[in-house]
């Protein structure tokens, strides 16, 4: 694999996935924080609708952790959701399989909680063979410290650490399309 292919995101290889961004799980986080997650998950989930791509969304114990926030639930309006128990969205056999039905390599990784949920979720796709592109501002943990380690050991198993602003440009390759006129705007 050369390096652009590892580095790159290709929006026929790509598919965002939302982990556990749910209501009550939002209040224990910092606010000031959690708004910057949202905005990006958010501009990164205008970037799939304009491009056509598939999204995943899992739910943590619906019943305890309420559901993924409105804001975000309606921007991913489209796109399946799996309540799971496990930590791992990858202990969701229909997780798993709407995956890799997907046909799609590379999973661009967005959630909560990083040093829990996401940072599993990551291990086991790094496992299972997907190239992984860890959005470091669209990923939180109640703590800095926490989220640091497990961003730490995400990028150790090989994912590739990343941003919102890199990972829309890259899926939009080039400057002066409609879809960029679009899109860049969310980031302005």
């Amino acid at each position: 694999m050369s390096i652009k292919d590892k580095f790159f995101l290709e929006r026929d290889k790509a598919v965002p996935v939302v982990i556990d961004v749910q209501e009550k799980l939002c209040v224990a986080m910092d606010h000031k924080v959690l708004g910057k997650l949202t905005r990006n998950i958010g501009i990164l989930l205008e970037t799939a609708a304009e491009l056509k791509l598939p999204v995943l969304v899992t739910e943590q114990y619906v019943k305890g952790l309420g559901s993924t926030l409105p804001e975000l639930k309606e921007k991913a309006a489209a796109a399946p959701c799996f309540e799971k128990m496990a930590f791992s969205s990858c202990g969701s056999p229909d997780f798993v399989e709407a995956l890799k039905a997907s046909g799609r390599s590379q999973v661009i990784v967005t959630g909560m909680e990083t040093h829990v949920c996401v940072l599993q979720t990551v291990i086991e796709l790094r496992e299972a063979g997907f190239e992984v592109h860890l959005v470091k501002d669209a990923v939180m943990s109640r703590s800095k410290q926490n989220w640091q380690t497990a961003i730490e050991a995400m990028t150790l198993t090989g994912a590739v650490p990343t941003c919102t602003e890199s990972a829309m440009f890259q899926l939009l390759k080039v400057a002066g399309t409609e879809e960029f006129k679009k899109l860049s705007k969310l980031v302005r």
